[in-house]
């Protein structure tokens, strides 16, 4: 069976030896956009009705289509698409011949042909630009006929002003004027040959075309009350289904959809054009639907370049020989995406001009890491294959658009990023780069956060500013990452929290509008030790819009405690909901010492538990508010004979050996926060009673000292606050922050310690210095050195100096000291356990196959 249309994906792939979705298929003209984000709630919640037999008349659909219009109920059909409508309509008219204005679409005459009324051609020419000659054709009608119009026509994409049909019209009572409109809505909302409805035009409307859904019939008709009840009862019951007649309604009722469509196609069809007319050997016809008309001007047949094309570049568009009034020389193409639009003119430029003066854009191989939630192991994969990629030999770095941590680090050159990505760089063996994490927001109130762009901080800002701000924001992602992506042969991307929080989708940089940006295939990754994985895979794909699907390759399973072959069955349900497969199931990784992005995870994985049986000492980290980096920690937690537990209250049942005040965003809240918890009293309790010793990193080093003063309110509202009074200093907030690398030298033990330091603060007094190097001192004590304080985050990783410490709380509890480190603090070995573990567990190969490697 013939089959002259475009679109037919299937057959075309065959020709061109490859997966329909390799094509890129110029032959139908679909909305690029793809389906309004609102589609796949209609078709949802329809699916909750087709137990029932959907409604004979399409009630509800036809009163929302009269609203719109601006017609009567009674003047509406709907149809199971608009050909069906098409092919009704012949059987009705009682006419004595049709006439076709050509060329057209070619189902004109083939629905005439079956009602067996004979057909002649009005011809619309190349030399008027196949606009319509209205004179002429007022000139062809005798009466009792009908005239087929397409407005805008298709294949040319040349529409005509109603206003001269109407004239037309107006002018011949007895013909009928039937209008096809099924590409109208991408030039905008003129309704005025529907309202009023005249007795002699019929006007049809597909809206499967403009709303992406072709798979889904669904069309109107726009006739008089009397044509209308003809129409209807021609037509079998039940013609449209429940699920068309409820995404109709919804696809009607979405105007921004609408509005955003036209503005995407208006200019995509500029560029084009543009773009055609650089090209000597093409004629184009610049229509006003969303294709266009295009002339070969060489002895080359459409036939020809359509199969070079296809078998070349995997582009099929629509030869367009099959319509009366056109040559072998004529093809159609529709309008589509910025990307498979470059790609089309590069083909046509390779093949007319020997060369490609426009570039396609495709980006480097890519691979983006999404989670279901927030803490589904996002930035722990990433770091995995990002080492996995460097241990194969590939050049790779990783990148994460907008981070929202506490948890930062200072380049060399003093720029400030989120700590996940420089764990990232280390798995890649190179060096943190702000270009990794062009934005960082470090929460500092319950609606606010500081903005952190291209490693410097640019002010506060409460979430309504933020969005406003983010357009820009967007721009230096963007260029961050292209500046990237330029030096390196690969880039493994991050998500952040979910790419399924709806109410966030609109202002989104960093999940699937990002991930589109870079042409990056997206795995999606879920904790399953929380539980709800597969519901949260089936629904996070359901909040999805068609071009975001589209971008996911597959699944994740992280974090899996088990036999994996158990999964089979909930792996295989999840890829009929979905169509997607899962690509690996991760193992919970024990003790992977690596410094966590999350400070969900560092509560979580120390606050629950329980004391070593065998001799230890005791650290005790008060869980600020606003705490912040809180990996300072990390590598404690690491020693063999260190409990080192998270607390919010004052513990007077325990006596630990040391009470760690970490860093803060917001010191003078989070000391209110102490103050006001009863755990300010006892930490200075156990300082005066030398109980235990109390050490404050960056903010907890300002809360020690007697007075912290914030003038320009650049953390709180809050003018100053009284500290600890534990040291003699005092602390102000500048408006400029200190971002360095630092190494220091430790007095008593003799260790050097490298570090960076992140804060507003100027601290000044008279304590004693314990951290210093030549030009200044970044750590003091008191005189007893039972309490101390310093800038420099990362003070506990350097070995040497972190043994010496506990060996000290151990000396406090009467327990010998070790000397010798016990641990050391390795993430480059954590690294490579990690690639190895989850090399094993993935399928590397088809994933490499994904990213084009």
């Amino acid at each position: 069976m013939s089959f002259g249309h475009g679109g037919n994906i299937y057959a075309l792939a065959g020709k061109a030896n490859c997966r329909p979705e390799e094509l890129i298929d110029f032959s139908a003209n679909i909305n690029p956009l793809g389906p309004a984000p609102s589609l796949r709630a209609a078709v949802s919640n329809a699916l909750n009705e087709i137990h029932h037999y959907p409604d004979p008349f399409s009630t509800e659909l036809i009163e929302t289509a009269a609203d719109l219009y601006g017609c009567s109920c009674d003047e509406v059909t709907a149809g199971n698409g608009s050909t069906e409508l098409l092919y009704a309509l012949p059987k009705l008219l009682n006419i004595d011949r049709a006439l076709i204005a050509v060329p057209c679409y070619i189902d004109y005459e083939k629905a005439l042909n079956k009602a067996a009324i004979p057909v002649d051609y009005f011809y619309l020419t190349e030399n008027d630009n196949f606009t319509v000659n209205w004179a002429r054709l007022s000139a062809a009608l005798t009466g009792n006929e009908a005239v087929f119009l397409a407005r805008p026509n298709n294949p040319t994409g040349v529409t005509f002003s109603s206003s001269r049909l109407l004239a037309l019209a107006a002018e011949h009572p007895s013909t009928t004027f039937i209008i096809d409109e099924a590409f109208m809505d991408f030039l905008g909302d003129d309704f005025s040959l529907i309202h009023p409805i005249r007795h002699n035009i019929i006007v049809l409307r597909s809206l499967t075309k403009f709303h992406a859904v072709p798979g889904i019939r669904l069309g109107l008709c726009l006739a008089s009350e009397s044509f209308t009840d003809k129409l209807r009862d021609s037509l079998p019951p039940w013609t449209v289904n429940t699920v068309a007649q409820k995404v109709g309604i919804q696809m009607l009722k979405d105007r921004e959809y609408a509005t955003e469509t036209r503005r995407y196609v208006d200019e995509q069809r500029r560029r084009m054009c543009e773009a055609l007319n650089r090209i000597p050997s093409l004629k184009l016809f610049p229509g006003e639907a969303d294709f266009l008309l295009i002339k070969i001007l060489t002895d080359m047949t459409a036939e020809s370049l359509a199969e070079v094309l296809l078998k070349q570049h995997k582009i099929a568009v629509r030869v367009c020989a099959n319509y009366q009034g056109l040559s072998q020389q004529f093809f159609r193409v529709a309008v589509k995406s910025a990307q498979d639009n470059q790609q089309l003119i590069s083909a046509l430029q390779k093949q007319f001009l020997g060369q490609v003066f426009i570039k396609t854009t495709r980006k480097r191989p890519t691979l983006m890491i999404q989670g279901t939630a927030s803490n589904a192991g996002k930035s722990v994969l990433n770091a995995a294959f990002c080492r996995i990629l460097l241990q194969d030999g590939i050049k790779v770095a990783p990148f994460k658009a907008q981070n929202m941590s506490l948890n930062s680090f200072v380049t060399r050159d003093g720029g400030e990023m989120g700590r996940a990505q420089v764990t990232q760089a280390q798995a890649c063996r190179i060096e943190p780069d702000v270009r990794m994490n062009p934005v960082l927001l470090k929460p500092n109130s319950h609606t606010g956060s500081q903005i952190i762009l291209e490693g410097k901080p640019i002010g506060n800002m409460d979430a309504k500013h933020y969005f406003e701000y983010k357009k820009l924001a967007a721009e230096k992602v963007h260029h961050c990452y292209d500046s990237l992506a330029a030096e390196y042969d690969a880039v493994i991307l991050e998500g952040a929290g979910s790419p399924a929080e709806v109410n966030l989708k609109k202002h989104d940089i960093v999940n699937m509008k990002m991930a589109r940006y870079a042409q990056a295939p997206v795995l999606l990754a879920g904790d399953i030790d929380r539980g709800g994985l597969f519901a949260a895979f089936i629904g996070t794909m359901q909040t999805f819009n068609h071009w975001e699907r589209e971008l996911v390759a597959g699944f994740l399973i992280n974090r899996f405690r088990g036999d994996a072959s158990l999964l089979g069955d909930a792996m295989a349900i999840t890829h009929t909901y979905t169509g997607k497969p899962t690509l690996g199931v991760i193992p919970f990784i024990r003790q992977l010492n690596l410094p966590e992005e999350d400070s969900v995870t560092f509560k979580n994985s120390t606050h629950a538990s329980t004391p070593p049986t065998h001799e230890h000492v005791s650290i005790m980290v008060i869980d600020l508010p606003h705490i912040s980096n809180f990996t300072d920690l990390d590598a404690l937690a690491a020693e063999p004979d260190v409990f080192l537990q998270v607390i919010d209250c004052p513990q007077p049942q325990y006596q630990p050996d040391a009470v760690i005040i970490p860093g803060s965003k917001n010191v003078i809240h989070d000391l209110d926060f102490l103050k006001k918890t009863g755990l300010a009293d006892w930490v200075v309790q156990l300082a005066e009673n030398s109980q235990a010793q109390i050490i404050g990193i960056c903010g907890g080093f300002q809360m020690l000292g007697k007075t912290i003063y914030d003038p320009f309110a650049v953390e709180s509202s809050f003018q100053s606050a009284q500290g600890l009074s534990l040291l003699n200093l005092s602390t102000t907030l500048a408006k400029e922050k200190t971002l360095t690398r630092t190494t220091a030298h430790h007095d008593l033990s003799g260790c050097s310690v490298t570090g960076y330091e992140i804060h507003h603060g100027q601290t000044t007094g008279t304590a004693e210095a314990v951290l210093k190097n030549s030009e200044k001192t970044c750590g003091f004590a008191s005189e007893n050195r039972q309490v101390w304080g310093t800038y420099l985050h990362g003070v506990f990783d350097a070995d040497q100096f972190r043994r010496y410490f506990v060996d000290q709380l151990r000396t406090q509890r009467q327990l010998p000291p070790l000397k010798t480190i016990q641990t050391v603090y390795d993430i480059d070995q954590a690294l490579d356990r990690l690639a190895a573990i989850v090399r094993e567990a993935v399928d590397m190969k088809q994933i490499y196959q994904i990213m084009g490697l």
